[in-house]
């Protein structure tokens, strides 16, 4: 049976009241909710895993504590129009790579107080990455393993795969008709909605794992053609 038995009540009135309340006088009134809801509940959540996960991928990364696996609860207002400074959800990355960011293939898990979202891949590619991907999805053989991964991840369950960012061919580009909508993304992710009451449960780990599994064809693919 696993360690961790499920997000606590202090997480869902944690995230609840941020999202009603997204000022700093809440968020200190209601510190007490976030050490234990947000930090200590996403710390436990990731200590338990992220040894999972190497079940998976031997490779994978993980670190128990806010700017590690668990994301700061501040956001970077700089160059947004919404300033709000607090997101409303707990976002949990595993990431492959020696140096942690969002800018590799990994597993990850966002909160709030509606929803649960699993999944894995890479939000967005740059500029190297961009080319390399684009080259992959054109060869032939890497092409073909593409489809692969995705045509395994649709028969594993209702998972999305996103997400398309161009309405045309990049310039230099062509594949056959099979791929060539895949030339339209600029990050490849995929991903699963679920109801809140898989992170109250005890199983929410056994869940995301399930999820993870189902998912990995396409971080897999990322990782072997990709980076």
């Amino acid at each position: 049976m696993s360690a961790f038995q499920g997000f606590p009540p202090e997480t869902f009135a944690f995230l609840r009241g941020i999202a009603e309340h997204n000022d700093k006088a809440w968020f200190e009134e209601n510190r007490g909710l976030y050490d234990v809801g947000y930090v200590g509940a996403g710390a436990a959540a990731v200590a338990e895993l992220g040894p999972r996960l190497r079940e998976i991928s031997p490779g994978v990364q993980f670190a128990p504590k806010v700017n590690g696996s668990l994301s700061r609860i501040y956001r970077d207002v700089r160059f947004s129009k919404d300033k709000r400074p607090y997101k409303n959800h707990l976002d949990l990355w595993f990431w492959h790579g020696e140096r942690r960011s969002w800018d590799c293939p990994g597993f990850w898990f966002s909160l709030t107080a509606e929803r649960l979202y699993v999944g894995g891949g890479m939000y967005r590619f740059d500029k190297e990455e961009l080319d390399s991907y684009r080259q992959s999805v054109i060869n032939p053989r890497s092409g073909r393993a593409l489809l692969a991964a995705v045509d395994a991840v649709k028969k594993a369950g209702p998972y999305e795969i996103g997400e398309k960012t161009r309405k045309l061919l990049p310039r230099g580009f062509e594949a056959d008709e099979d791929r060539r909508e895949y030339l339209l993304y600029e990050g490849l992710t995929t991903m699963i909605e679920l109801p809140v009451e898989a992170a109250r449960s005890a199983d929410v780990i056994e869940i995301c794992m399930q999820h993870f599994r189902a998912t990995w064809p396409i971080t897999k693919w990322l990782l072997d053609e990709v980076v």
